[in-house]
């Protein structure tokens, strides 16, 4: 991976063998990213894509394997215990043009990968909620509550 930090964002390549998800941790970690969001596109030949089922309270997750067009690879990047939480969902197209998509948990780059991280100031940490069995976002005290809750 190659990367070049602006003032706001960090221009990312992510090339051929490497994994994402695995990729842009390690620069979030390296690079002290504690908030921030993502966009990208470019080539995989594996992905796992799935998406969490409440009922089963786990992640559904599919296989894909072949050559795909990254369509659309979105996220955000909050904080875990310390350590970066990286949450992206990725949509691919086959050679007909059928697209799949969800969760992304794995995804390793055929061709290239260019993703570009908006960076954002602060951190936001996540928790686990026992009653949804997923990492959920938590805010501080004292920050604005949306209508449904006041």
């Amino acid at each position: 991976m190659n990367y070049l930090k602006t003032d706001s964002a960090y221009i990312l390549r992510i090339d051929r063998g490497e994994e994402i998800v695995k990729a842009i941790h390690d620069l979030c970690q390296k690079e002290q990213i504690g908030l921030g969001f993502l966009s990208g596109i470019g080539a995989v030949d594996y992905a796992r894509l799935g998406l969490y089922s409440l009922e089963k309270r786990r992640y559904l997750v599919n296989e894909f394997k072949g050559e795909y067009e990254i369509t659309s690879l979105i996220g955000n990047i909050t904080a875990q215990e310390g350590a970066p939480y990286i949450h992206m969902h990725m949509t691919i197209s086959d050679e007909t043009g059928a697209v799949v998509g969800g969760h992304l948990s794995e995804a390793r780059v055929a061709v290239t990968c260019e993703i570009v991280i908006s960076l954002l100031k602060g951190t936001i940490e996540r928790e686990m909620d026992p009653g949804i069995g997923i990492n959920l976002m938590v805010f501080p005290a004292g920050g604005a509550e949306s209508p449904s809750q006041s």
